[in-house]
């Protein structure tokens, strides 16, 4: 049986309350591109030795999206499953929220594309799009969660479809041999009083002083591409990993702490599904002091989806029998920005 929600520890100035949000996971998707990408083939494009990926991201194989495989068109497969997992037909949902750190365009949004991938362009189901870069999944989560809480929607389809791909730098070894291409959805509904689905807490922490460790510093308003001075240098994603690890490492304590989480709480949590980050970003995850075999960690065999990653090491969770009804757990992840952030929930 799951215990009641610690009391907060010592020194924390957020209030000890359970959400007690009445919403389920109905059932979770993921679409994978066809192509399917070794590291070796990336080491050996960018000169780097045999082995060096995998020791240094922590990524043994990732997939890459095919130009006729849109971030729309990924974004309806895995929908179509997470609704088929569900019971439920696309069109049964009263909301679309797309949640994806990457975009197919610059206008209209991603969720309008998705809902009319999904074939219901004239539907009327309200779509639109939460972007809060690699943590997207978990606000748009947190979003549909609390709308169906509050009764104003039954169910909500959240899908995260990502393609990394084409802005990585094959001069910067430790970014393009980390990230991979890939979709997951998820369908949320209210849950019964005798349903275990509840959110339980939820909770961010932002440093905008931060924003240039990780950036993709063109295609807005601020460097624009028409611009006399557009760099195409500009439009490729830029990390600067160690000063990322190190402050996102410092972030994670005080976030666990806002959620009341000390030391026999962390344990207690049958299952955490952590944005799959890299190698040492994993690591820290699993020093954190949860229960052995709780965190879900897919990041060899996916790399790092963006917003995708956190739905679809939840989805392989829950395919492999590691999510269980009735066990409480949580979802985590950092993002550009700098934040961090954690939902803790029954599924």
């Amino acid at each position: 049986m799951n215990q009641p929600l610690p009391d907060l520890v010592a020194g924390s100035s957020r209030p000890n309350f359970d959400l007690g949000w009445q919403v389920r996971i109905a059932g979770t998707g993921t679409y994978l591109p066809r192509r399917r990408v070794e590291s070796a083939e990336i080491e050996a494009r960018v000169g780097v030795p045999s082995g060096w990926a995998c020791m240094n991201s922590g990524v043994a194989v990732r997939h890459w999206a095919s130009p006729d495989e849109t971030a729309s068109w990924m974004g309806a497969q895995a929908a179509l499953r997470a609704c088929a997992a569900a019971g439920v037909e696309p069109e049964s949902v009263d909301l679309i929220v797309g949640a994806s750190g990457s975009v197919e365009r610059a206008i209209p949004d991603g969720a309008p594309l998705l809902q009319n991938a999904l074939g219901l362009g004239r539907s009327g189901i309200p779509s639109f799009s939460v972007h809060a870069t690699c943590l997207s999944f978990l606000a748009a989560f947190e979003l549909a969660a609390e709308r169906i809480h509050g009764g104003r929607i039954r169910r909500a389809l959240v899908v995260s479809s990502e393609i990394a791909s084409v802005a990585l730098d094959f001069n910067a070894p430790e970014a393009c041999t980390l990230f991979g291409d890939g979709a997951a959805a998820c369908v949320l509904e209210r849950s019964g009083d005798d349903d275990t689905g509840r959110v339980h807490r939820v909770e961010w922490i932002t440093h905008g002083a931060d924003l240039e460790l990780t950036t993709v510093r063109g295609c807005g308003t601020f460097r624009h591409p028409n611009a006399a001075d557009a760099d195409p240098l500009d439009a490729l994603f830029r990390m600067q990993g160690r000063a990322t690890l190190r402050r996102a490492s410092r972030l994670a304590p005080k976030l666990l702490e806002r959620l009341g989480l000390d030391a026999d709480a962390r344990r207690a949590l049958r299952w955490v599904v952590p944005h799959q980050t890299s190698r040492a970003g994993m690591n820290i995850v699993a020093s954190m002091g949860f229960g052995d075999g709780a965190v879900v960690d897919i990041l060899r065999e996916t790399g790092n989806c963006i917003a995708a990653s956190i739905p679809m090491a939840l989805s392989r969770g829950i395919a492999d029998g590691r999510i269980r009804r009735g066990d409480r757990g949580m979802l985590i992840g950092t993002g550009a920005g700098l934040s961090a952030a954690a939902i803790v929930m029954t599924y």
